[in-house]
Parts: structure tokens; C-alpha cells; sequence
């Protein structure tokens, strides 16, 4: 039995086999997801997962060389932006799209994953970057 790290099999599979310039989104409970990426439901209930937990977690085992976010996040949910910056702890953001464009660039995710995140725009991209 794992007992560290990612913890949930289906996310755990995924970032293993992420390459270079892959892409994985970690979303909201209220981003649609489009046909294409694997859906990786973790939503318990309003707020469990959050979104910065499971973003935490998933930037402890995956090589990420830079994120996009939707750029609605820095006006509606300044605080939530505010603390995403924190966490990427110098990972920086490629991009910041208007939400529609946001939305259409997750069918190109290896996976999305859903938080039981209620905040606006408590959506993000991953890019995978190289360990050497």
C-alpha cells in the first residue's frame, strides 16, 4: 500500500506517465469537461478537496516548467490568485486566457481534475516540464 504522495490511483497514474509539455488541468467543481481528457473526479463535497490542496500535492510529484490560468482569477478571485502565486512558489504563468479560450485549451489535458473548489476561476494548466 502507498502510503505518500498522490494517494488516488487515477491521478497518481496520470502524472506518471506525464511528458514533456504535457498538460494537466486542476479545476473547480464548475469547469465543464470535454469529451477527450481522462475526468478525474475528487469533489466530496463544497470545498473538499480544495483546489490549492490537490494543486499542492500534485506539485510535489510532477515537474512542472509553467501553468495558464484564466485571467478572470486576478480580477474576481484576487485572493485566491494571490495565494495560487504562493503555492508555484516561482513556476510561472505562461498565460492568463480569457476563460472561454481556457476552457477550450483543457480538451487538449492529459486529464482534468475536479476539486470541491466553489471559488471563481479555481482553475489551472499545467505544463510539464523535464527533471534534467
Amino acid at each position: 500500500m502507498k502510503k505518500r504522495g498522490i494517494l488516488n490511483a487515477e491521478l497518481a497514474s496520470v502524472v506518471a506517465r506525464m511528458g514533456h509539455m504535457d498538460t494537466l488541468t486542476i479545476a473547480d467543481a464548475g469547469l465543464p469537461i470535454p469529451d477527450g481528457p481522462q475526468r478525474i473526479e475528487l469533489i466530496v463535497k463544497p470545498g473538499l478537496p480544495s483546489f490549492l490542496d490537490v494543486l499542492a500535492v500534485v506539485l510535489d510529484e510532477l515537474q512542472v516548467e509553467s501553468a495558464i490560468i484564466a485571467e478572470e482569477m486576478i480580477d474576481v478571485s484576487p485572493e485566491l490568485h494571490r495565494q495560487l502565486l504562493e503555492v508555484l512558489d516561482g513556476i510561472p504563468i505562461a498565460a492568463a486566457l480569457p476563460h472561454t479560450q481556457f476552457k477550450e485549451r483543457t480538451a487538449q489535458s492529459r486529464a482534468v481534475v475536479r476539486t470541491g473548489e466553489f471559488t471563481p476561476y479555481a482553475n489551472i494548466i499545467l505544463v510539464a516540464g523535464v527533471t534534467f
